[in-house]
């Protein structure tokens, strides 16, 4: 778990060079890892932009006080994770994997396709449509607290046999 205050020295550097600050981690052994990404989307990571928040963060972090053995700076990935109202308003109608803090009925994970709830009943803003069990289409409605984690699924184009 990171502490607040590495988040906020991390999320303002990565900010101050138009990066959206998606995801943070920091193992044991010292190792921090940062996922960053484009705010609007009107791009992908490359490794330049890695390059150069790293070597910001690697002058910037010791003077806050931020102890680490190593430091990863990355792109969140194709199967990007979903943490705040934002991301998921943003990524509304894509597939996404759901899982839930507490399991409705037995069931804590889902996976379909997401989207911005109508009209907000009951505290959920989002909605998922997935397969029940006896192959019916049903429709989970959640917020950003009932979520344990989330992540897109990646979409690849399917490759036809040859012959």
């Amino acid at each position: 778990m990171v502490s607040e205050r590495v988040w906020q020295a991390v999320e303002s550097c990565a900010e101050g060079f138009g990066y959206e600050l998606v995801d943070l981690d920091q193992t044991p052994s010292g190792i921090l890892r940062v996922f960053i990404d484009i705010p609007d989307g009107s791009r992908l990571i490359g490794i330049e932009d890695c390059e150069t928040l790293s070597n910001q963060l690697l002058h910037e972090l010791p003077v806050e006080g931020v102890e680490f053995a190593r430091l990863e700076v990355s792109s969140p990935g194709f199967d990007r994770r979903l943490r705040s109202p934002q991301d998921f308003t943003r990524f509304a109608g894509q597939r996404i994997k759901l899982r839930l803090r507490r399991p409705l009925g037995n069931r804590r994970n889902f996976e379909g396709p997401l989207a911005v709830a109508p009209s907000p009943t009951d505290g959920a803003r989002f909605q998922l449509e997935f397969e029940g069990a006896a192959g019916e289409l049903q429709t989970l409605d959640f917020d950003c607290p009932d979520v344990d984690e989330a992540r897109l699924v990646p979409d690849f184009p399917k490759k036809e046999k040859r012959r």
